[in-house]
């Protein structure tokens, strides 16, 4: 093919469908490939939905308050309905430890824009009636939080990106790209070679394998999560709902209860299972249902409907890798962590401006702290 983009954006998913419509509407001609047959068939379709500012890394708040803004303005700008709703997060305890880790967050997340509180015991017993009190200690409050669609969000992405001008070319695997003089001068799939000036790496799970094609290498090592959808009843809370204590099998759980009425969660396996097998399990709802019906009995009559397996593309510090790497024209969007759903909109945003010259004030900050070459050290406590 002798056509040449401007942009060559390698996976249709959280990161690069945004990436796509972003850089479409800035002017510049845009491709995006897929090996599966529609956009968000990987990762993407198995996220919960949540989509929080709340981290304790401040580019990640930042990049998620960007992320909050374009989803929360969506339906009125846009038109489409991609089940945003602002349900706010809460971050419970009930161990004094786990109290001070979470009251020690705070100045960092207020200074990186996010609206944040401590609330005690009876503040979190009235934003999710029904919570267990014995030993709850509160919890953090962020009310700018919420939810969406992750299915819908990305459909809307990509209708919008097509508006715009950017192609998108469906079951195309990456094979390979040329590189020459320190840069990439085309991205060859098994249908066709496609010259360009830039080319952005949304590859998710295959990040290790799509920028060693470029010569490039990044940390980033999938693992596996499980979750669950129940049916549909009448609302009876709002929040995103995190509880941050570990126990054998599991560092953490979240559930929250989608606009549709279901409620949907999840949890973290610990130890990690690493790998990208994304086949369900026998033991992921004896795991997460006393942990959830303890914290919240209201919770017990309901019926489970579906559960699902997604894969985690892990950075060793919890944080995600955007920036140039290996080729001067090679920018990574990858190493989401489980986030790239909340992460999406920002990092598109941010991707667009770093190739078209319009950084904003602090974008080289967030660029800095999240450079995929950058020495890692310690672990995003909120990952």
């Amino acid at each position: 093919m002798s056509n040449t983009y401007d942009v060559v954006v390698i996976g249709a998913g959280s990161a690069g469908t945004p990436a796509a419509m972003y850089l479409a509407s800035a002017g510049l001609r845009v491709l995006c490939l897929d090996r599966n047959a529609s956009a968000g068939q990987g990762s993407n379709k198995c996220a919960i939905g949540g989509i929080r500012a709340t981290h304790s890394e401040p580019s990640k708040v930042r990049l998620c308050l960007d992320s909050i803004s374009t989803f929360s303005r969506w339906r009125e700008e846009e038109g489409d309905d991609i089940g945003w709703l602002r349900g706010g997060y809460t971050y419970v305890a009930y161990e004094q430890k786990t109290a001070d880790l979470l009251k020690r967050m705070l100045p960092v997340q207020r200074a990186a824009g996010l609206d944040i509180d401590w609330a005690g015991p009876e503040t979190i017993a009235a934003i999710v009636p029904g919570i267990a009190r014995e030993g709850l200690l509160g919890g953090t409050w962020s009310p700018g939080d919420g939810s969406a669609s992750p299915m819908e969000s990305v459909y809307a992405f990509c209708r919008k990106a097509r508006r715009a001008g950017a192609e998108f070319r469906f079951g195309e695997a990456v094979t390979g790209m040329e590189v020459s003089g320190g840069r990439v001068e085309a991205v060859v799939t098994g249908s066709g070679r496609y010259p360009c000036g830039w080319v952005v790496n949304c590859s998710g799970s295959q990040a290790r394998e799509v920028a060693g094609m470029a010569g490039a290498e990044v940390r980033v090592d999938p693992d596996c999560h499980e979750a669950g959808v129940t049916e549909a009843v009448e609302r009876f809370f709002t929040p995103m709902v995190v509880d941050i204590r570990r126990i054998p099998g599991s560092a953490n759980y979240y559930f929250y209860q989608h606009t549709t009425g279901q409620v949907v969660f999840c949890i973290t396996p610990d130890p990690p299972i690493t790998g990208i097998c994304t086949r369900e399990t026998s033991e992921f709802l004896p795991l997460v249902a006393p942990r959830m019906v303890g914290l919240l009995p209201r919770l017990a009559n309901l019926k489970v409907r579906r559960t699902w397996r997604g894969t985690y593309p892990q950075t060793p510090d919890g944080s995600p890798l955007i920036g140039r790497v290996g080729p001067g024209n090679h920018v990574a969007a990858l190493g989401m962590c489980g986030q790239g759903f909340m992460l999406g909109p920002g990092t598109g945003a941010l991707v667009s401006r770093l190739i078209t010259g319009a950084l904003r004030p602090g974008d080289s900050e967030v660029l800095t702290a999240l450079d995929p070459a950058r020495r890692f050290g310690g672990e995003e406590a909120l990952k």
